[in-house]
């Protein structure tokens, strides 16, 4: 039996706005392949020849229907999952990013998803499916406080 596994780099990013002085950020929901709905962060593959800071960019315009710039890294995690359709098995690397929106429009968003929501940010750790993501979201959360409480300005997208 041959047993394949594949490697991939992913990139995305902690969307925030500032309500206020209280952070929110953006979850997509979409299907898994289990026929699951989850709600995770923006994120995807990095293009060869890619910078990760750039496919973090890339992601959120297409997955939430936002612009916005780059503040800072949070971190990357690493996990495996099966790959039903191609049957291997996947280590995957996420590089994630704290990423301030800019513009756009939530409802804009591509295929792949099946609906965009902002959250305030702690319910968003509570509302997001996967360990790992919700790990991400709880490192981002002072920073996010802290951001907030300097701009207390707000984004409607």
């Amino acid at each position: 039996m041959n047993k394949r596994i594949k490697f991939e780099v992913s990139a995305g990013g902690v969307v925030y706005r500032c309500q206020g002085k209280t952070p929110e950020v953006v979850l997509c929901r979409h299907v898994s392949f289990k026929q699951q709905d989850v709600w995770s962060l923006p994120k995807g593959w990095v293009e060869p020849g890619e910078r990760i800071t750039t496919a973090a960019l890339r992601e959120v315009k297409e997955e939430a229907g936002l612009e916005g710039e780059v503040i800072e890294k949070i971190d990357t995690i690493q996990y495996w999952f099966f790959h039903p359709l191609e049957k291997v098995k996947v280590r995957k690397k996420v590089h994630f990013f704290l990423i301030k929106a800019l513009k756009g429009d939530i409802s804009q968003h591509d295929f792949e998803v099946e609906e965009v929501r902002w959250f305030p940010i702690e319910k968003a750790i509570s509302a997001c499916s996967y360990k790992g993501e919700r790990e991400i979201l709880l490192k981002a959360t002072d920073r996010l406080k802290e951001l907030c409480a300097k701009e207390g300005s707000t984004l409607t997208a």
